[in-house]
């Protein structure tokens, strides 16, 4: 085969000549420390490893314009300006530039990471195959931004993530041995069985510097042929630093092509990356290895002193100066049209030539590693994500705890208010329909409004895992949904026991277990109407702004404040989405239904008079023989709010990646 291989000259050309490939190493998370640090036995194999090539690759930002007298309009904004690059196999490459230079924004295209906000327009291929979604089976990519389960200790996330990750055939105890080995490798063990916690709270767990290498820890459980870390260093100590670059070293050295963007790295730190790319306004600086970018430098008049550190001296000959931007941008714009007519640049173009030509030759190599693959069956995907929200409650019982006490409360209260003035009278028929009200609203608006965080608190979480294929928008979705039901059967039970028997409702087990069973699908109900406002709305302030006037509509199309039949047909429609009218006519019925002997008040016989449960119905525009059509609107009105809950989940994703 062909390969092309660097001259033992910093700047000397990459030459292409045929030779025989030696058996190479393989990688493994199971290995030990020593291999990480690049010691390899000679007897492991592997498929060879990825080369990455782009050309001429422009990235723009989306820049919506809003304007009070004009419709919106997108700008684009340039981001990276043309570039052109290569990484080959069993290297390490750290991708450099001043804040603002779009390093992170390259690598974000690189790894197929984009969200809908950038537009990327060029030439990426790994092994000569335009990149595409495969890149979620070989490539793994650890954002700069920590986020993760917090309620989970750190062996419990990385079970989790192994779990989502891993082929369906890894057994239990392969799993594990990776994950207790990737605890040793990056110094994890001692903590390993502490909560991970939110960072800024009192139940902070894990330090900085450990929520980096579990970062990174989750990034290896595959053991990616493509590895991706956006400052995997920034923020830690030395040590921390060095432990994570020493395992990447690991990975280059077996085979593994490795892209790390990284923000003032130490001088020693510095020379354990085996290639530089410099980036500076948009546009490649430079690329090759760390000596030779010196000499570049060097040999453009910029001499970096003896002791200073070489990192910090490139970044900062490619950064703007304050009060001099217009001529640093000429000093960058410079070094970069130097480089491109360098021997580097053309030795990158032959590299990129090369791969596209032979890219058929390559696709051998990712369709044998795509193949071999199998996803875990979706079935086990929604069981593990209900259990994870599950566990997250017991982890965390205070707030449901919280709740159910509010319960009992309120009902101890709202029934002492009622005790003894249910009658069969006319005043009691006034006092039986306040009570049923209360449990109708008392499950309706404090469940509603507390669905609204719902999604934004998880869904930056989400949108990395989506984005890295672990699950789908669905799963997702149905996992949230089992594992609230739960609560809201408890809930209204514990309520509806207290207040019905304390209040005195009709006491037959039949009316107790239906009024029962109508509250909890009131509360469901009015749930998922909560998660439909939480999945639709960026923020829990703007769902409320238009959940209030909703609230409204349907608490005034009750039947509670105006008779049905009487409402303008311009709102009439609004009774038949109000699920609070549907569980007050539902239990309206079960209470008043064969009853015949309401009393009138004598000493007011010119009031008007109900004498019977039919004639209670009637003052409310209720009828007998709605009863199980106001359950099945129930069981319609919760399916319904949660389907359009799903799509609007479904658009905020398609808005956010």
């Amino acid at each position: 085969m062909f390969t092309i291989e660097k001259s033992s000259v910093s700047q000397g050309p990459l030459r292409l000549r045929r030779v025989t490939p030696p058996p190479p190493v393989q990688f493994s998370t199971s290995q030990s420390r020593e291999k990480l640090s690049g010691n390899q036995s000679s007897g492991n194999t592997c498929t060879p490893g990825l080369t990455l090539t782009w050309r001429d690759l422009s990235v723009y930002a989306k820049i919506k314009k809003e304007s009070l007298f004009k419709s919106s309009s997108t700008e684009y904004r340039k981001i990276i300006n043309n570039v052109s690059g290569a990484v080959p196999p069993g290297t390490l490459v750290a991708l450099m530039g001043a804040s603002g230079a779009g390093k992170s924004t390259l690598m974000a295209a690189l790894a197929y990471q984009t969200t809908a906000a950038m537009v990327v327009d060029g030439d990426i291929r790994v092994n000569g195959r335009p990149l595409g979604p495969y890149m979620r089976n070989i490539s793994g990519f650890m954002d700069q931004q920590d986020l993760f389960i917090d309620s989970f200790t750190v062996t419990e996330y990385l079970r989790f993530m192994a779990r989502l990750k891993l082929d369906r055939r890894t057994s239990v105890e392969r799993r594990e041995f990776i994950i207790i080995q990737l605890l040793k490798i990056l110094g994890l063990t001692h903590c390993s069985d502490a909560r991970i916690g939110t960072p800024g709270s009192d139940k902070t767990v894990l330090s900085g510097g450990e929520r980096k290498r579990l970062s990174f820890a989750t990034a290896c459980l595959t053991d990616p042929l493509l590895l991706f870390c956006d400052e995997p260093t920034t923020g830690l100590d030395s040590y921390s630093a060095a432990t994570i670059v020493t395992a990447l070293q690991g990975m280059a050295a077996a085979g593994k092509t490795v892209v790390c963007t990284i923000h003032q790295p130490g001088s020693e730190l510095f020379t354990m990356f085996q290639q530089v790319i410099l980036v500076a306004d948009g546009r490649i600086a430079y690329i090759g290895t760390s000596s030779g970018a010196l000499d570049f430098f060097q040999s453009l008049g910029y001499s970096c002193p003896e002791a200073y550190n070489p990192a910090d001296y490139m970044i900062h000959t490619l950064a703007p100066t304050p009060g001099s931007e217009i001529s640093s941008r000429r000093a960058v714009r410079h070094i970069c049209d130097q480089f491109a007519v360098t021997d580097h640049a053309r030795e990158v173009d032959l590299q990129i030539s090369f791969q596209h030509q032979m890219g058929a030759a390559f696709d051998e190599i990712l369709d044998t590693n795509l193949k071999s693959y199998k996803k875990p069956l979706g079935i086990w995907k929604l069981w593990w994500l209900t259990s994870r929200c599950l566990l997250e409650v017991l982890r965390d019982p205070k707030l449901q705890q919280i709740r159910i006490m509010q319960k009992i409360v309120i009902a101890v209260m709202v029934g002492l208010c009622f005790v003894g003035s249910l009658h069969l009278t006319q005043s009691g028929v006034q006092a039986t329909q306040g009570a049923l009200f209360m449990l109708v609203t008392e499950n309706t608006f404090g469940p509603m409004y507390a669905a609204l965080n719902q999604f934004p608190a998880e869904l930056p979480l989400f949108l990395r895992h989506y984005r890295s294929g672990l699950y789908s928008p669905l799963v997702y979705y149905l996992a949230k949904t089992i594992a609230i039901i739960p609560g809201l059967v408890v809930e209204p039970v514990i309520f509806t026991g207290i207040l019905y028997w304390l209040v005195g409702l009709q006491d037959t087990v039949y009316a107790f277990l239906m009024t029962s069973f109508i509250v909890t699908l009131c509360i469901n109900v009015s749930t998922a109407c909560g998660c439909f406002f939480s999945a639709t709305f960026q923020s829990v302030p703007m769902a409320m702004a238009y959940l209030v006037p909703f609230d409204y509509s349907i608490m005034i199309t009750s039947g509670v404040f105006i008779k049905l039949n009487t409402l303008s047909p311009l709102v009439n429609w609004v009774q038949y989405i109000s699920w609070m009218m549907y569980s007050n006519e539902a239990m309206t019925i079960i209470q008043w239904q064969n009853i015949q002997n309401i009393t009138c008040d004598e000493d007011r016989p010119q009031l008007p008079c109900l004498h019977s449960g039919q004639e209670v119905l009637d003052r409310y525009s209720f009828s007998a023989d709605n009863l199980w059509r106001d359950i099945y609107a129930l069981c319609i009105l919760f399916s319904a709010f949660h389907i359009l809950a799903y799509f609007g989940l479904l658009r905020r994703i398609k808005h956010s990646l």
